[in-house]
């Protein structure tokens, strides 16, 4: 069984990753001691798919205690919030309570975020069911919900007291939904691991078919990434920039086709490459390098089009971007494959320019 410690402000929790872990669920949440109840928040379709694996892993929660709200990017607001907020306080839930976020980035974003709200915070344990979730969003402590003027521009820091992430969870996922977390595996390799890249290179279609071993050697190598990132730098004030490589256009495609259109990976799917071809413009990767990360991404699958979103429409949601300064954006950009960085400012003429040439090959392939 991999096990990995992150240390953070708020104290040092663990991250188990290995195939049948959900079921030490129960014995590992009473280890965190005190516990007075335990609530379980996810959404329909993840109790559809591995609720019954859940009921056997935590068979003490009652009915009374399963809160399932709708874990579809669009709802990922404050009312939301709000509603979960109450559902805790009309079910008892109290500062000695334990919140387990079941679901993917969604569910563990929006319930990580009323664990944070709730009482002025009751503790977090994170049960990802996705790709996405297991590699990435479950993993050092932010959470939060969109607005209408951009993504997850209200949120906290709050970290989890535990992570049980599970790849036999995985095999039930839809398949655009699997490959949609397969962008963001690519990406550590991208920014910190040259041979996770390689590997990737070498065994995507095992990876696409969802092989136990590789997918297990995957996941935890990602997790070791984000882990030794998130201990560097919590407040993403410098290093943990690099994991928002992809997330700059991605965030704002998503904002601009009011989250309808594209899964969350696959908007970093167009942001990674998007990044690449700017970094690759300016000069600041070579050529080799841009074409490796290209292909690589292309051999996860079809990406969902584009359509008709113009450079003038993404403008004012990539400066309300997170990392911006003063309406300056900051990007992530490779330097190599494995090394990436963060902070560079890219005049907008150069990104406008970029997303019509992506807009011109999307339609150049179609025809």
């Amino acid at each position: 069984m991999a096990m990995t410690r992150i240390r953070s402000s708020a104290g040092t929790y663990e991250v188990h990753c290995s195939r049948g872990i959900v079921a030490s669920a129960s014995r590992l949440i009473e280890r965190l001691g005190g516990v007075a109840s335990v609530f379980l928040l996810s959404s329909p379709r993840v109790w559809e798919s591995v609720g019954a694996n859940l009921r056997r892993a935590l068979p003490k929660i009652p009915r009374g205690r399963v809160i399932l709200f709708d874990d579809a990017e669009a709802r990922k607001d404050i009312p939301t919030i709000e509603a979960l907020c109450r559902a805790l306080a009309q079910s008892g839930a109290d500062r000695h309570s334990v919140i387990v976020a079941a679901g993917g980035g969604v569910v563990g974003d929006v319930a990580g975020y009323a664990a944070a709200s709730y009482l002025r915070g009751v503790r977090l344990v994170h049960i990802p069911t996705t790709l996405v979730a297991q590699v990435d969003s479950a993993i050092g402590g932010k959470t939060g919900v969109n607005l209408p003027e951009g993504k997850n521009l209200v949120g906290a820091f709050y970290p989890p007291k535990l992570v049980l992430a599970d790849p036999a969870l995985l095999q039930t996922l839809p398949h655009r939904e699997f490959r949609s977390g397969l962008y963001e595996v690519i990406k550590y390799g991208v920014i910190a691991d040259a041979e996770l890249f390689g590997l990737l290179e070498r065994q995507m279609l095992s990876c696409l078919r969802r092989d136990a071993a590789i997918l297990s050697r995957v996941i935890e190598r990602c997790i070791r990434i984000k882990a030794r990132v998130v201990i560097a730098d919590e407040r993403e004030s410098g290093l943990r920039q690099i994991l928002n490589f992809g997330h700059t256009i991605g965030h704002a495609l998503e904002a601009a086709t009011s989250y309808q259109r594209f899964l969350h990976g696959e908007a970093v799917g167009w942001g990674m490459i998007a990044a690449t071809m700017i970094a690759a413009s300016v000069g600041s990767l070579r050529e080799k390098d841009a074409l490796r990360i290209l292909r690589l991404i292309a051999r996860v699958g079809p990406l969902p089009t584009l359509g008709k979103v113009p450079a003038a429409k993404l403008r004012p949601i990539v400066a309300s971007d997170k990392k911006a300064r003063a309406g300056k954006v900051r990007w992530v950009l490779p330097q190599r494959i494995g090394m990436t960085r963060w902070g560079v400012e890219v005049e907008w003429p150069v990104v406008a320019r970029m997303i019509h040439e992506l807009a011109a090959m999307e339609h150049a392939s179609r025809v």
